[in-house]
């Protein structure tokens, strides 16, 4: 183990008394650590924020990334998820082709980025999680724990759909692959082959693949609806059980664990995917698939629709909102360039997305041209994408088992760093809220990933897919445009654009540019605020195939929504509650930085001035 001191940093470009901060950095297999505290010079006053310190009263060492590159690997493994597969290409395609990039990319360059930057130089300058970041600006904490409900949410259905992929994966060791005909056991009469046709013709009829998946997978038949969900189906539960382990052991120890697997996770996909686009475009109509998914329509940009799917798109893709950004990015060096990382992992995860659309679109006009149908008759996003259409193409070709080994085994890399993101946005967020758990850390993770796959067990029944439909619905949809816009508020406006741009300053070197300014205070939160208002007018309730949700359902699942959304709120009333003073005191208190309370005291508030609202 080595160990050395950093050099001192000015922690402050204004006249008067100067802080510096003291690094402590120490080195131990590979990883390293750090403990900082600020230092005052002699007569320059109070100490600004004395070091953090565990219970037993030493220095609280925070671990850093091994290697640059653990950590972009990790936020592009989180951000590449499998939306990119089975969402982005379908909205191209059904929303202009080539037209669709020009609303994607706006919206990309006006919020996209903006957020993405905004949150991983947040968690980097503070070195915290989703809630301790708030020291900035303490009244707003809840939406910490807002997105980190958000975060566990997602976790208790996810994580069901990677099992889904192990379990085809698993199926996939077979001469004959179970989804190419009827005559097994789960199939119903209904089941017909494309070769007849009457899949396509007749609504009734359903493809083996779509049984498989249905029926043979999910066992849908055997529920009447969400409220007849029946017992957990042994062979998914332990399909879950094998995620959950592999969840646990490559989150246990920290940074030190998940930097390693990423090498595997995040790089998987890229290696599959080019795989299988070049047996893609090899496929005889291929190209027209291809052809559909690039052609442009400028008119179809004329329907408000396709803009309202672009800003929605890029909400959720870049991983915005989950706290997930800042809990990666609170382990980086505090000199670490997140302004350039912000604009290499946005970018590639937006090339991912489109470069997906090729692989999906050749296998797609494959599909249409071995049928003879249309291209929007095989063409849907979502599940049915990578679980019904994707494994019916691959099913057709030579060494068809070894091609679905190939394709779930990318489905299982790109949902398990996605996973691991979410996991760690919620043990990082409440690890460093709660000091006592840092040195607890392997049985609080083993204690949140239990947590999660006891709550799972409620989508791997009979009835699961209706609890999974519900959760996709309502656990991260307008709850994380809602956080992300009272973060972007609390930051931009009440801490202060300007000294957001001092701390990235004091980070990377220099001040970020007007346009960065610009967006933050004034287009994203207004961009925001419009995708909620959206998010609100256009909801409809939960649906799956012909199956409407009952109202209690719906209730059940607004509950969930409200209850990650009303962080903000409660806590800021508890916060105003539990501090002393006046009432206006209390404000200048709960909005002021933590360590720049001695300046209340003199009666000195920022927040307080019209200087500070003008600020740009």
């Amino acid at each position: 183990m080595s160990s050395g001191v950093a050099p001192e940093k000015s922690a402050s470009n204004t006249m008067g008394p100067k802080e510096v901060e003291l690094i402590l950095v120490k080195e131990q297999n590979g990883v390293q650590f750090t403990a900082s505290t600020l230092v005052v010079a002699a007569g320059a006053g109070p100490v600004a924020a004395p070091p953090q310190t565990d219970p037993s009263g030493g220095p609280v060492e925070r671990e850093t990334w091994g290697k640059k590159i653990d950590f972009l690997l990790s936020v592009i493994g989180f951000a590449v998820d499998l939306a990119n597969v089975w969402r982005f290409p379908y909205l191209c395609y059904k929303n202009g082709g080539g037209a669709f990039l020009v609303p994607y990319m706006f919206f990309m360059v006006i919020a996209g980025m903006p957020l993405f930057y905004m949150e991983l130089a947040l968690g980097q300058y503070n070195r915290e999680g989703a809630a301790g970041v708030w020291k900035i600006c303490p009244i707003f904490k809840g939406v910490g724990y807002t997105v980190i409900l958000i975060s566990l949410y997602v976790g208790f259905y996810y994580n069901v759909i990677i099992s889904w992929a192990l379990f085809y994966l698993f199926s996939s060791f077979t001469s004959e692959l179970p989804w190419v005909h009827c005559n097994n056991t789960w199939n119903s009469p209904n089941c017909s082959d494309w070769a007849h046709n009457s899949s396509i013709n007749d609504s009734h009829k359903a493809t083996p693949a779509q049984e498989y998946f249905e029926r043979g997978v999910l066992h849908i038949q055997d529920s009447g609806g969400i409220d007849d969900l029946g017992k957990p189906r042994w062979q998914l539960t332990s399909c879950l059980a094998v995620v959950i382990v592999l969840l646990y052991f490559s989150l246990w120890k920290g940074v030190k664990t998940s930097g390693k697997v990423v090498w595997i996770t995040a790089t998987m996909p890229y290696l599959v995917l080019t795989v299988l686009l070049i047996r893609g475009v090899t496929l005889p109509g291929a190209m027209d698939g291809i052809r559909a998914y690039l052609s442009v329509d400028f008119l179809r940009l004329c329907d408000a629709q396709v803009w309202i799917e672009a800003a929605t798109q890029i909400c959720f893709s870049l991983g915005v909102g989950f706290g997930v950004l800042i809990a990666f990015s609170s382990y980086n060096k505090f000199s670490n360039n997140c302004y350039r990382d912000a604009i290499i992992t946005s970018s590639i995860n937006s090339l991912t997305s489109f470069f997906s659309g090729f692989v999906v679109f050749s296998f797609l006009g494959y599909m249409s041209h071995k049928h003879n149908v249309p291209l929007d008759k095989v063409a849907r996003d979502g599940a049915g994408l990578v679980f019904v259409i994707y494994p019916e193409a691959i099913a057709t070709l030579p060494g068809s088992s070894v091609w679905a080994v190939i394709f779930f085994i990318m489905l299982l890399t790109l949902g398990i760093d996605s996973a691991m993101g979410g996991m760690e946005s919620v043990i990082t967020g409440l690890i460093d809220e709660f000091k006592c758990l840092h040195k607890h850390r392997e049985l609080f993770t083993l204690f949140i990933v239990v947590s999660t796959f006891l709550i799972s067990l409620f989508c791997v029944t009979n009835g699961g897919m209706y609890v999974f439909t519900l959760l996709d619905h309502f656990a991260a949809g307008t709850s994380i445009l809602f956080g992300v816009l009272i973060e972007a508020i609390g930051i931009a406006w009440f801490y202060g654009v300007d000294r957001f741009s001092d701390d990235i300053e004091e980070m990377i070197g220099h001040r970020p540019g007007l346009y960065w300014r610009l967006c933050w205070k004034f287009v994203s939160p207004c961009f925001l605020l419009f995708m909620v208002v959206v998010s609100f007018a256009t909801f409809n309730p939960p649906s799956y195939g012909s199956y409407t949700f009952p109202t209690w359902a719906n209730m059940v699942g607004w509950c969930l929504a409200i209850s990650s959304m009303s962080m903000v709120p409660l806590y800021a009333i508890y916060k105003l509650c539990s501090l002393p003073g006046k009432f206006c005191d209390r404000i200048a208190y709960a909005i002021t930085p933590e360590t720049e309370h001695h300046l209340v005291d003199n009666g000195e508030v920022r927040q307080f001035t019209l200087q500070h609202w003008l600020a740009v």
